[in-house]
């Protein structure tokens, strides 16, 4: 249990001390908060769908998770190129307490930064159908940012070098959020479309951000909470297995 705490205090200390960080990976959310927000608002409300704001901040939020869960992974690299990760896999622990730390820390880092998201959104004008269900919106952050953390961890790990990053970039991580519904309602879409938003976790975890802030909701709360649970599972074993293949 130290080493998990060491490793995911690692994690969190490396975000918190980077400021320049923290509000450069500020900056996509505002761009698609104010200028889709605010831009396709009235496209929005003609078709009478109502606040185009409304509905995207949940969106943004959960892209705000999963760019930043994913890179914490992705981090590995960083690790790799400076010998700390050697120095991590010869240590005295198993593999499995050093990926769950680091995967802990990720999730940790990618729900404050979601939470930093929120409070722009509430600063732009998002208000919540219950302020009482903020908490459990947490829960389903966290949940979310395991879900991406695991994955990152996994594309991490067999990751060598930063050329394969804008690979992962283009054909994994922004068809998973293009295709989750962030930006565009989940109903009455043709049917390939409709089949891989059900396949993608994230358009569960920001389905259920809209349930418990707005109160609408494509997929059924159980189902979103009953996929994001064993997505979790499956993406935190896959990147177990992947960082014990990993040679020191």
């Amino acid at each position: 249990m130290n080493a998990i705490y060491i490793l995911w205090l690692r994690e969190l200390k490396r975000y918190t001390r980077s400021r320049a960080m923290v509000v450069a990976s500020l900056g996509q959310p505002l761009l698609y908060l104010l200028v889709l927000g605010f831009g396709l608002g009235p496209v929005f409300q003609k078709a009478g769908n109502g606040s185009y704001l409304q509905f995207v901040a949940p969106g943004v939020i959960g892209m705000s998770v999963l760019f930043t869960s994913v890179f914490s992974g992705i981090g590995l690299l960083w690790d790799r190129q400076f010998g700390f990760l050697k120095e991590t896999l010869v240590a005295p622990v198993p593999r499995i307490t050093v990926m769950i730390g680091k995967t802990l820390g990720g999730a940790t880092v990618a729900t404050i930064q979601g939470l930093l998201v929120l409070i722009i959104c509430l600063i732009a004008g998002f208000r919540p159908a219950n302020w009482l269900m903020l908490p459990v919106a947490v829960f389903f952050m966290i949940l979310t940012a395991i879900v991406f953390a695991g994955l990152g961890m996994a594309i991490g790990s067999q990751l060598q070098d930063m050329q394969g990053f804008q690979l992962i970039m283009n054909f994994v991580v922004m068809p998973i959020y293009f295709l989750s519904g962030a930006l565009f309602p989940l109903n009455d879409l043709p049917g390939v479309l409709s089949f891989l938003t059900r396949i993608d976790p994230l358009s569960y975890g920001i389905d259920a951000l809209r349930n418990v802030l707005l109160g609408a909701s494509h997929f059924s709360p159980l189902l979103s909470l009953g996929v994001l649970c064993i997505s979790a599972c499956l993406f935190v074993g896959l990147g177990s297995y992947s960082f014990s293949k990993i040679e020191a």
